[in-house]
């Protein structure tokens, strides 16, 4: 492991990324601290690969022409769905948040923060809670629950993983926070970013505490499991949003090597996150648990993440217009901004999507998955331009990592409008073969671009994970 400052990456595109990391510290990178970093990629690559691995099971369970072919055993959709949705959803989302945080702490700390073991325990649970969720599925134990945003086996090696999960991430969410009044330098966006997002990240867990006391005693069932995560699942969503801000903030300043958009844009779009986010607990005083009225508070609530996103990304667009009149041209080679720019077309298409679903179809879905990917993209740009630069395995920008972003872009828009289209001909979410009530060729035809958009989707997504790997077992380059 090569002894270089820890930040020198960073270091080095001070220059070109102007004011954006001036205030992040010139410190000695030690081995640990390269692990734990490399720890969490791996946790985060990991989980992807196997939620892609089900992904195309799940595709092909759904295509038609294709589902009748292979002999799925019993209760796999609906078990394979879980799998999919708890690795690509909760696991990679909150592994990156977890590489962020952790990123920020070593800023914040100056490259030697304290409570260090915190964040080796974190990370250390978090991996622990990758294998306890894994284990019922592969092991065909408990009854699948499709219940919304952190779906469930329902067995304790799973219940254990999720309360594994829970602490190890809480972990080092607190070390972060106990090393704050210790900095010595000013916040900068990605530490700003991190707080904020690890403040909802603890507004979650008390709202699953507060619901799993009002549960204390009942038995899991699927409704059990609904009541449970819908509130906690709901704050989640704000996490998610404060991820997409700050990777679009992150993405865009390496892309014009200056800070892309006036800091108070950026700031008051984390505000209203984190306001908006704190709102969620009082929910539980105000209304009966678990009574409709609850739950379409909490509903409502998702309207607050609208103004944030469209605040930073309108930002951002203009920005990318000034520039691109100012200079006469855009770095589509970099692909940190070709991720960015795609971001803001699945993110919108989703959330327009998302003004005709009624949570009964295939719409919903298509809703969230190209809100999920725009979210995805900017992930896989802070790999390329961002994370592996940060432990000194560069990946280029070449031809090739531009396919694989185009490939997974494209076939997510037409596995929405695929699913869209078929949702709004009456096909069925969660559900697969017959049972999705396909009637018409307009419904058909859906699903077979719904088929079309996975496959290139994951192509796109099997070329990343394999390009992240490969990078991961490099030795590392030397820092000039």
């Amino acid at each position: 492991m090569v002894d270089q400052p820890l930040f020198k990456a960073w270091s080095n595109g001070q220059s070109l990324a102007g004011g954006l990391y001036e205030d992040l510290s010139d410190t000695t990178c030690a081995p640990c601290l390269q692990r734990e970093m490399a720890g969490w990629a791996w946790v985060a690559i990991l989980s992807l690969a196997l939620a892609g691995v089900f992904a195309v099971l799940l595709a092909m369970a759904r295509t038609p022409g294709v589902h009748e072919i292979f002999p799925w055993p019993q209760d796999f959709f609906e078990k394979g769905l879980i799998i999919h949705v708890i690795f690509s959803f909760v696991i990679w989302f909150l592994a990156v948040f977890g590489y962020v945080t952790y990123i920020a702490t070593l800023e914040i700390g100056n490259g030697a923060p304290k409570y260090t073991i915190m964040g080796r325990v974190g990370w250390l649970a978090t991996a622990v809670a990758f294998v306890l969720l894994l284990v019922p599925a592969l092991m065909d134990r408990g009854a699948p629950s499709l219940n919304n945003y952190v779906p469930v086996i329902i067995d304790p090696l799973y219940y254990a993983g999720l309360a594994v999960l829970a602490v190890g991430l809480g972990l080092i969410v607190l070390r972060l926070l106990l090393n704050l009044p210790m900095r010595t330098q000013p916040l900068n966006p990605l530490a700003t970013g991190s707080v904020a997002a690890g403040v909802i990240f603890l507004i979650s867990l008390v709202c699953f505490g507060l619901a799993l006391t009002e549960l204390a005693g009942d038995e899991p069932t699927h409704a059990y499991n609904e009541d449970l995560f819908w509130a906690g699942g709901h704050v989640l969503q704000f996490l998610n949003a404060v991820m997409l801000v700050v990777g679009w903030y992150l993405l865009a300043g390496m892309a014009f090597k200056d800070a892309p958009i006036g800091i108070g844009v950026y700031n008051a779009a984390l505000l209203w996150l984190v306001v908006s986010a704190a709102v969620a607990p009082t929910f539980f005083w105000i209304y009966d648990a678990f009574t409709a009225e609850q739950q379409l508070a909490f509903t409502d609530l998702q309207y607050a993440l609208a103004p944030p996103s469209m605040l930073v990304a309108g930002a951002l667009v203009l920005s990318i217009l000034r520039r691109r009149r100012e200079t006469g041209s855009l770095p589509w080679h970099d692909p940190g901004f070709l991720c960015l720019v795609l971001s803001f077309v699945e993110f919108g298409l989703g959330g327009v999507l998302g003004l005709f679903v009624d949570g009964a179809d295939a719409r919903t879905p298509a809703h969230y998955h190209g809100v999920i990917s725009g979210i995805n993209l900017v992930f896989m740009g802070l790999f390329f331009v961002f994370f592996l630069p940060l432990q000194y395995r560069n990946v280029g920008a070449g031809r090739a990592i531009r396919w694989q972003i185009w490939l997974f872009a494209v076939g997510q828009l037409l596995f929405s409008a695929g699913l869209f289209l078929a949702g709004g001909h009456g096909a069925m979410r969660k559900v697969a073969g017959h049972a999705q009530g396909l009637e018409g060729m307009i419904a058909i035809g859906g699903m077979v671009v719904y088929g079309i958009g996975s496959l290139l989707a994951i192509i796109g997504g099997v070329m990343f994970i394999y390009t992240v790997i490969r990078a991961l077992l490099r030795k590392p380059q030397a820092v000039l």
